[in-house]
């Protein structure tokens, strides 16, 4: 198992140079992808380019979403010949405490998804709560299971033979829709997915990249597509469905 870490980011930069840290304190080397940030985060994020350091700043010229930010972190991590990659966000929400927790996880799983079950604080918008839980039930519906409690927390670690197989042959939610298609897929073709508590906050001053209306959206175009497909696919998907060990999930 050999295993780095992928921090997609968008105009996030002020905590990004603490989590980079924290991941390298962790032993991980580091791929970001700069998701076409303006300044001041541009140069702030190119200046933790470090090859010699275990961490690698790669730049999209412009804005393509989050799900194309992390596949192309995924791409590079594939190619340097990484076989999992712990994903994280970059504006420090994400508890970098739990990092061992996830990595031991995955190590006594490694054909697992192993993903964070966030555990958040008064800091979580009502708004997103309530989004939260209307997407929890369809990813039920979705996968005819109660296996998945969580599929949007961006703290996860992929096998990603898993995820290159998939890649290869489906295409994926390109902006905010990312996180719970790909694991549905996943799901669906076979990838067991483990849950483990984390904390989770939004940091004071901390900038969302979540926009209301049109992610709200490409989130209900995604649930309703993956409710057809899983119909077409009903027989495939309930013979592919995931044999689960006895662990946290």
């Amino acid at each position: 198992m050999k295993i780095c870490a992928v921090v997609p980011s968008h105009n996030h930069w002020t905590a990004l140079a603490g989590v980079i840290g924290g991941l390298r304190s962790a032993g991980l080397p580091v791929f970001i992808v700069d998701d076409g940030s303006a300044e001041p985060a541009r140069s702030a994020i190119a200046r933790l380019h470090a090859p010699e350091d275990g961490v690698r700043v790669h730049r999209l010229a412009v804005n393509r979403g989050k799900g194309v930010a992390v596949v192309e972190a995924f791409r590079l991590a594939w190619e340097a010949g990484f076989t999992h990659a712990l994903q994280i966000d970059a504006d420090g929400q994400h508890d970098l405490d739990a990092v061992p927790g996830l990595l031991a996880l995955a190590g006594r799983h490694p054909q697992a998804l192993v993903t964070g079950l966030p555990r958040y604080d008064a800091s979580i918008p009502p708004g997103r709560r309530i989004g939260r839980w209307v997407t929890h039930v369809w990813v039920w519906v979705e996968t005819l299971s109660l296996r998945i409690s969580d599929s949007m927390c961006g703290f996860r670690v992929y096998p990603l033979a898993a995820v290159h197989a998939l890649l290869g042959r489906h295409k994926v939610g390109r902006r905010m829709d990312f996180d719970t298609e790909i694991m549905v897929r996943l799901f669906w073709e076979g990838t067991p997915v483990l849950g483990l508590p984390v904390r989770v906050t939004y940091p004071p001053g901390n900038i969302s990249n979540f926009d209301l209306l049109r992610d709200n959206w490409r989130i209900s175009v995604m649930h309703s597509r993956l409710v057809l497909t899983m119909l077409i696919r009903l027989p495939s998907i309930l013979a592919h469905r995931p044999q689960f060990p006895e662990e946290v999930s």
